[in-house]
């Protein structure tokens, strides 16, 4: 948690863009895992996080734009709670905290939204993404859960994505200490990669490492064989020789800001000519990527010079005919990368993608916005000093998707079917570092280097 003076300065910059009505953030509730006392993990809502700074379940943020006013709403810790809980932080004691001495009992945030609403005032929401917190934002604004998509603020969603997009100094502090986390649990999955391992054992240990030096991991971690399959989720694969194991992990600090990389490597300890071919042409489209990076540039250009690397190294493995810019030009590159090149990175992986739009001109896609739920169109997005992003160009060898081009007759005379052929039982390949764009250019984040080249991963996997 940073200091009081930050969520204050933080929550009047928002007042001052939204300008007038009440701006409505809600926290998390718990959620139950298989009974009401058995709840999963608790992980606060970020936006609530960035303007609050309270990782306590059931609090709910109100700023009056006209007026300056800041209230927390929440409940006390009872007795019964703390027999449970251990003693416990008043709510006035906790907005102290953040600079909010407004604090009210939950049970009277309805009362005066109901005014609010009366009196033809706007309430400025976030679209929800949990079921709990539509079920309390209808309950609260007498919005069905169907219909609280219709109602929610483009201009808050604008706002807030605009100001979590620039990373201020002590944020970046807290993603060093990410990074360090993440560094610590990839260098471990090498280290037990060998034949005969369960992919599990290697998602349990790192996922250990995860939480024992911060909150846990920043997502779901990713330990497979099968690269090909992008979010491979399952890890009951042995570990066999000859193939390559990707890792796609992340951890997330006790400030709650995240890192997220990936490595690929050979479970043997050592590339075949093969796989070294395919990973150098991943590599240097990586590097390429974290050279050409400026503030100013449109992800997209960013994303189609990475894919134009990786095409000039599939031609030159004899996997594409003709120009690579050709191949890009066509969108054949989507048959080996169906994913973009990154996304941002903060208090969230996929940063931001919850709400908002990633863009330079937010009026430009103002009448898009309105009609998605969520963040996931990148094209518009120009990068700035402070935005920090994903560097995870990939090759896949997808046999359904292949089998799917090459019926449908798509890319003829750019791909060579035949001889993909040979790869089909390859898997993939990904490779991910955290870039922060900063004044002149760009900086990989963390005070050293995940092993990333063929020699680097062949001297620390296994071993």
């Amino acid at each position: 948690m940073f200091s009081a003076k930050t969520y204050t300065a933080r929550r009047a910059t928002l007042r001052t863009k939204i300008g007038s009505g009440l701006i409505l953030l809600p926290g998390n509730m718990p959620a139950p895992n298989n009974y009401p006392n058995n709840t999963y993990y608790f992980r606060q809502d970020s936006t609530f996080l960035y303007y609050f700074g309270l990782n306590i379940p059931s609090l709910v943020g109100l700023i009056d734009a006209d007026s300056g006013d800041e209230m927390l709403f929440g409940d006390d810790f009872t007795v019964e709670d703390i027999i449970w809980t251990g003693p416990q932080p008043t709510l006035r004691e906790l907005g102290a905290g953040v600079g909010v001495a407004a604090t009210f009992p939950l049970a009277a945030l309805q009362e005066r939204l109901r005014q609010a609403v009366a009196q033809g005032r706007r309430i400025h929401y976030l679209p929800p993404y949990r079921g709990e917190t539509k079920l309390q934002l209808s309950a609260l604004l007498g919005i069905a859960p169907a219909m609280l998509h219709d109602y929610k603020s483009v201009d808050l969603m604008f706002a807030v994505a605009e100001m979590r997009e620039t990373k201020s100094a002590e944020e970046i502090e807290e993603m060093e200490r990410a990074f360090r986390i993440g560094y610590d649990m990839h260098t471990l999955a090498m280290k037990m990669c060998r034949p005969g391992v369960v992919e599990r054992e290697i998602a349990g240990a790192i996922e250990g490492v995860a939480k024992s030096a911060g909150s846990g991991v920043s997502f779901p971690s990713i330990v497979s064989q099968h690269g090909e399959t992008l979010h491979n989720l399952c890890a009951d694969g042995v570990l066999e020789e000859g193939r390559l194991l990707l890792c796609d992990a992340g951890g997330e600090t006790l400030g709650n800001y995240c890192s997220d990389h990936t490595r690929t490597y050979p479970v043997s300890g050592k590339f075949s000519p093969k796989q070294r071919e395919i990973y150098e042409i991943v590599l240097a489209a990586h590097d390429h990527v974290a050279k050409i990076v400026r503030p100013g540039m449109m992800y997209a250009d960013v994303h189609n010079a990475a894919c134009l690397k990786l095409a000039e190294g599939l031609a030159g493995a004899g996997l594409l005919l003709g120009p690579a810019a050709d191949a890009v030009a066509s969108g054949a590159m989507t048959l080996f990368m169906p994913h973009g090149l990154g996304h941002g990175l903060g208090m969230d992986v996929h940063d931001c993608e919850a709400m908002g739009e990633r863009s330079f001109d937010f009026s430009s896609i103002a009448e898009r916005a309105a009609a998605s739920g969520t963040c996931i169109y990148r094209a518009a997005w120009r990068l700035r000093p402070g935005t920090v992003m994903t560097d995870e160009p990939g090759i896949y060898f997808i046999p359904a998707l292949i089998d799917k081009c090459r019926a449908e007759g798509l890319y003829r005379g750019i791909v060579d079917y035949d001889a993909l052929d040979d790869y089909r039982d390859f898997g993939g390949i990904r490779i991910e570092d955290d870039l922060l764009l900063t004044d002149g250019g760009c900086r990989m984040l963390g005070d050293r280097k995940i092993p990333v080249t063929v020699d680097e991963l062949e001297a620390v996997v296994g071993k």
